[in-house]
């Protein structure tokens, strides 16, 4: 994030080496920038961490609660809390639901999970983005003759000193993809279909928390989750496990757990959104909870529109209208309306949301809008130029994916992306490793009628 000339900023000592809530630098570091994005003056709190060593631990916790206390600033955006709330700043009230065919229900849904696992795979390799920037990416993929990217990531051989592909790269690059990878993108749409299967409509945050407790290792989640994980722990119960010592509360971690719940909900965005709130408020906030409500309507939409332009317009009726995330997405429909082509276009996004970290929600979802509409009707350009848009590439990859794969169906998904996956995945999650792919599928079509319908 671009820091204020003036407003006081952190020594550098303060500067984390990763964004963990374990590492009591990120709490302090992540937490100011929150609450600054958020319009809060935390001037005071700056100078008086200065004044601290880094492993003062009691120190620094106390800065980090007592920020909450923080006057705000001059603030324009409303962005409510409560569902109902939500459901009350909507102008007109949310999107209908639309009838979905029930035959062709299931190849889409098939396609939604191959195209969601294929598109993560195809964007882990590249995944970290102060690392693997826009041009950074396109340098690569040049080099390795694979701009504009149309298939898995090539590995260079030798491979120059600039580039550090992520780790996952030894089972998710070309030639190497045997079944998908590992990743928390694939883990929660897992999760979310279990807890549909267990709880259908009964879906609370609590049984959410259960879950990952009971199911996921602490340092398999990340940023947001890690954070309400450990509150979980620590006998502090939703939604305050959203907020305590939660600086990653409007980041993207929700967001990418919304699909399922728009698989269920077919033509149905706010049902779809409803259900999303309950999961997301586990540990998110404002527009990290909008985010998840966001990708349900928007998978939720592609079931019964002609178009992505028409399933992301409908989507954005679950979404505060005056909100920084519904500003960002009405953006990027406005610089598709100036007729400019998507390289400008990416350029357009990181000029006026490069301020958020590389894995926030706002400018995540804007690359996600990015993608779908100057996908041109195909699967396979939605994802490659989502992925060659930079962030957090195998997130939003899977999200494209998983939305291009409903339009398209299983005979529009090429070949290339989805024969290598061999029906099966890789998760961290107890008991669910080694998955295969139509299995999850045909799961989910028969779980839809355990939820309930508006």
């Amino acid at each position: 994030m671009r820091t204020d000339p003036d407003q006081p900023a952190l020594e550098e000592r303060f500067t984390p080496v990763d964004h963990d809530p374990l590492i009591l630098t990120a709490l302090l570091t992540d937490e100011v920038i929150q609450r600054r994005e958020s319009g809060y003056d935390v001037d005071d709190f700056v100078r008086s961490a200065n004044r601290l060593e880094t492993d003062d631990r009691d120190g620094i916790l106390a800065l980090v609660d007592g920020m909450w206390e923080a006057p705000r600033r001059e603030w324009s955006w409303e962005e409510p809390e409560s569902l109902d709330d939500i459901e009350a700043s909507l102008v007109g009230g949310p999107p209908k639901s639309t009838a979905a065919d029930s035959v062709a229900h299931a190849d889409r849904v098939h396609a939604a999970w191959l195209g969601r696992i294929a598109g993560c795979n195809l964007g882990k390799p590249v995944e970290w983005g102060d690392h693997w920037t826009v041009s950074h990416i396109a340098d690569y993929l040049r080099r390795a003759d694979a701009y504009p990217l149309t298939d898995y990531i090539p590995v260079l051989d030798p491979m120059p000193d600039e580039f550090d592909l992520n780790a996952s790269w030894i089972h998710s690059t070309r030639g190497r993809v045997d079944g998908s990878a590992r990743d928390d993108d694939i883990d929660y749409a897992i999760l979310a279909l279990h807890l549909l299967e267990t709880h259908g409509a009964a879906l609370t945050p609590t049984l959410v928390g259960d879950a990952w407790t009971e199911m996921f290792p602490l340092r398999q989640v990340f940023t947001a989750e890690r954070s309400a994980y450990i509150n979980l722990t620590n006998g502090i119960e939703a939604p305050l496990t959203a907020r305590v010592r939660n600086p990653y509360r409007e980041w993207i971690g929700a967001q990418i757990r919304g699909d399922v719940f728009g698989y269920v909900h077919p033509g149905d965005p706010w049902s779809a959104a409803s259900l999303a709130y309950r999961d997301a408020t586990l540990s998110h906030t404002a527009n990290g909870v909008y985010g998840e409500m966001w990708a349900a309507a928007l998978v939720a939409a592609a079931f019964t529109e002609s178009d992505a332009r028409s399933a992301v317009e409908l989507s954005l009726g679950v979404v505060p209208p005056q909100s920084r995330l519904a500003a960002a997405i009405r953006f990027v429909i406005a610089l598709r309306d100036e007729g400019l082509g998507w390289e400008a276009a990416r350029a357009r996004i990181a000029e006026e949301y490069g301020r958020y970290a590389w894995v926030h929600t706002i400018n995540n979802a804007a690359v996600v809008t990015l993608g779908l509409l100057w996908g041109e009707g195909d699967f396979t350009t939605a994802v490659g130029r989502t992925v060659m848009s930079g962030l957090d590439t195998d997130s939003n990859g899977a999200t494209v994916g998983s939305v291009a794969g409903i339009l398209a169906g299983t005979a529009g998904l090429p070949e290339r992306l989805v024969s290598p996956l061999h029906d099966r995945t890789r998760s961290a999650l107890f008991g669910f490793d080694g998955s295969r792919i139509s299995d999850l599928a045909s799961r989910t079509v028969a779980v839809r009628g355990s939820v309930t319908e508006r």
